[in-house]
């Protein structure tokens, strides 16, 4: 619903769009056979972005600190995984279990605050796990990673190989899943008031909408997605590092949906296309100075494309139409 009102598809050109974008991933594993790593990465990076984008861009949480839960949930499938059971498929709903009751416990800090509030929450939530995660050495493996990590092949059948083919196929089937999840609950009633209370808080407590247990819901539910983003990456590289808990992985998602667009239901997934790849593309050109590069694009995008590349499409097609 969000999409098609943003880009002006008709009910039909929006599920062919849609269709071509999902097949457009999908055929990756057979166009880019030596990029499936980076593909899987991406998969994974983009449905971190969209839960983050679930709490700030459709709940209206500011939240920077949102790698808490990603981290967690990649230190929960990691630790399930080495030290008992390693199905994959029962460590992600143990990942989603674990970040779905940390967001819901940390929401009452979160949801009370005023922004700035919520902001110095959020940060200090993601510093405090990770300096956790640092000091638990013996479990977690501190700063040298969590490792050892060994994964059962993914329905008994398909066994993580050294080419990453089960790896890109088991993220994309999972994001997919979740993708489609996140999307029905955000068309929903409680998506719609979600949408309500972002444009107008006082509004919605005047008609008598429970603001505060929705937005708790809205943050647990956006915490449970990264947590499944995280545990797959611990999966799929069979390895947990400490920055996946960080900050910097929290302004890295930051960057990507800011990027991609917030508040559209895939500003989050087509962020993280274009901003991993272009990250890819500069550290092979230039080693020593990608990094400069890569901060010169993301300027560029953001002084040119208001609203992100979901804005940017958005009135690329209301002038198309009107012409």
């Amino acid at each position: 619903m969000m999409t098609k009102a943003l880009l002006n598809l008709s009910p039909a050109q929006l599920r062919i769009a849609e269709a071509a974008f999902w097949l457009a991933l999908a055929s990756s594993f057979f166009l880019l056979p030596d990029k499936l790593t980076l593909m899987s990465q991406v998969l994974i990076f983009g449905l971190f972005a969209v839960s983050l984008d679930m709490a700030l861009g459709y709940a209206g949480i500011l939240t920077v600190g949102h790698a808490a839960f990603f981290g967690a949930g990649a230190y929960a499938a990691g630790l399930l995984a080495k030290y008992g059971w390693s199905e994959p498929l029962s460590g992600l709903v143990f990942a989603l279990a674990v970040c779905g009751a940390l967001g819901y416990a940390l929401s009452y800090l979160v949801v009370r605050g005023a922004d700035l509030t919520r902001l110095m929450i959020t940060i200090g939530v993601c510093v405090l796990l990770y300096e956790l995660a640092n000091r638990l050495s013996g479990i977690t493996g501190g700063t040298d990673g969590l490792q050892g990590v060994v994964i059962a092949p993914v329905l008994g059948l398909f066994e993580f190989d050294l080419y990453g083919k089960t790896a890109f196929g088991y993220a994309f089937g999972v994001v997919l899943a979740m993708f489609l999840l996140v999307r029905l609950v955000l068309r929903s009633p409680f998506g719609l008031a979600l949408r309500g209370i972002h444009d107008s808080r006082k509004r919605m407590t005047a008609i008598g909408s429970p603001v505060e247990a929705r937005l708790r819901m809205a943050y647990a539910f956006s915490a449970a997605v990264a947590g499944v983003a995280g545990a797959l990456l611990a999966q799929t590289t069979q390895f947990v590092g400490i920055e996946s808990i960080g900050f910097n992985r929290s302004a890295e998602v930051l960057i990507i949906l800011v990027l991609g667009g917030t508040g559209r239901l895939y500003g989050g997934m087509i962020g993280a296309i274009v901003y991993m790849l272009v990250h890819d593309w500069f550290a092979d050109m230039n080693p020593q100075y990608w990094m400069f590069w890569l901060g010169i694009f993301l300027i560029a995008a953001v002084m040119l494309g208001r609203g992100g590349i979901m804005g940017a499409l958005s009135r690329f097609v209301r002038t198309g139409k009107a012409r």
